[in-house]
């Protein structure tokens, strides 16, 4: 049986302010072709199909016509999806009864039974062969919020414990189901501990509080393979080879210039995992930096400009970040960019600007008391910054604008 793993998709997502419709239509039009190509039977989401719990009417369109595009494409094909942190897990499983009769299983939520304890049988999904005859049980689970996991007494790290003690009594479960010559694998989308972050994840973890790191002995070690997702980087875990997350198909930051997206595939043949590969995603719309390291605002616009000029296919234009060294402020920088843009093959996405580096000099970060605070004047807090930011004494100027500015506010506060 050949499986395809996917996850992390966030359709519905922009790239800055543009929209990535287009680019989440070519990954799925490409997903179709490579399922009917590697004869795959089972396709698995491991959470984050849509970016927002409120995706828009265009998002569900493309998500949906994507199932029934797959299952026409490859008859006999079956789906298992889970919810993402990102997904409303209520609304993705709204259309359940109606997608199983397609084999196409959707769990978002953790059900529980009248006695309160978790309804395992809810999570595990039998995989079936073209003879009809069970060949794998998927413990397909997702993402877990406070209260979906069991309590664990006296533990000082309650999400983790949790988290694994589930999985525990998940695999438990699915051992009264499995039989001889079948196998077992397992989704989950969380964070293991040690998984290598990209640069969007890192500026997730910050809104998510970091408190989600689960250890790859979580899983058990008879399992044939761990479909992860969450990690927008696509790596193994602890070493294992069949513990992997499959990374997001499209880029999430400029970071991810050199970086191939990819699904992994892989067979299962009497209980046994073999011929792990990696299928690389073709590259729709491409990240360029312009110039490749940061320079003079000069040197910015004359490369700009050099640029190639606009097609009608403004779809498949580069997104640019421009990459410029300021030893001030430029309080025109935005419109001198774009004015070089203008008639050119990219879309700008971001300006990165940047100053010289004080690093050379030994300073480090400076923490003031909140005594020091007060003796110090609104102009000395602004000159500080300023210096900081800059490396050089703050222009007369400022000052005496930063000077008019305190004196209006005093003027109406009297």
């Amino acid at each position: 049986m050949k499986i395809l793993h996917t996850a992390d998709w966030h359709i519905g997502q922009t790239f800055y302010q543009y929209d990535r419709t287009y680019e989440h239509q070519q990954f799925l039009h490409w997903l179709v072709d490579t399922i009917k190509a590697h004869d795959v039977e089972l396709l698995i989401i491991s959470g984050d199909v849509f970016d927002i719990a409120n995706p828009s009417a265009v998002a569900i369109k493309l998500f949906y016509a994507f199932l029934n595009s797959a299952v026409k494409a490859q008859p006999g094909l079956q789906i298992i999806v889970t919810a993402g942190n990102h997904d409303s897990a209520a609304r993705l499983e709204a259309p359940k009864p109606l997608l199983e009769s397609s084999d196409i299983h959707i769990v978002g939520l953790i059900e529980r039974k009248e006695d309160g304890s978790i309804n395992y049988e809810k999570m595990l999904i039998p995989v079936r062969d073209r003879n009809g005859e069970t060949v794998l049980w998927c413990m397909a689970i997702p993402f877990l919020r406070m209260g979906d996991y069991p309590a664990v007494a006296e533990s000082e790290t309650l999400y983790a414990d949790g988290v694994s003690a589930l999985y525990k009594e998940a695999y438990e479960h699915a051992l009264t189901k499995k039989q001889g010559g079948q196998g077992i694998i397992a989704m989950a989308h969380l964070h293991t501990l040690d998984a290598e972050l990209s640069d969007h994840d890192k500026s997730e973890r910050v809104i998510m509080g970091g408190i989600e790191f689960v250890p790859a002995k979580a899983f058990h070690e008879e399992l044939l393979y761990v479909a992860l997702g969450h990690i927008h980087k696509a790596q193994k875990i602890g070493g294992k080879e069949h513990i992997r997350y499959s990374g997001s198909p499209l880029p999430m930051s400029f970071s991810e210039m050199n970086y191939k997206h990819q699904v992994v595939s892989f067979d299962i043949s009497n209980g046994v995992m073999s011929g792990l590969e990696m299928l690389e995603i073709p590259v729709t719309t491409e990240l360029l930096r312009v110039p490749a390291k940061p320079q003079p605002i000069e040197a910015v616009l004359e490369a700009l400009l050099q640029l190639p000029e606009a097609t009608e296919t403004i779809h498949t234009a580069p997104y640019l970040e421009v990459r410029v060294l300021l030893e001030g402020p430029e309080p025109a920088l935005r419109h001198k960019i774009e004015t070089a843009l203008a008639g050119k093959h990219v879309r700008l996405a971001k300006i990165d600007v940047r100053y010289p580096s004080s690093a050379a000099e030994g300073t480090g970060e400076r923490i003031a008391s909140a005594a020091q605070l007060q003796e110090l004047s609104p102009l000395d807090i602004f000159k500080k910054i300023y210096q900081e930011d800059y490396e050089r004494e703050t222009p007369e100027e400022l000052v005496a604008l930063f000077q008019q500015v305190l004196q209006e506010i005093n003027t109406k506060e009297e």
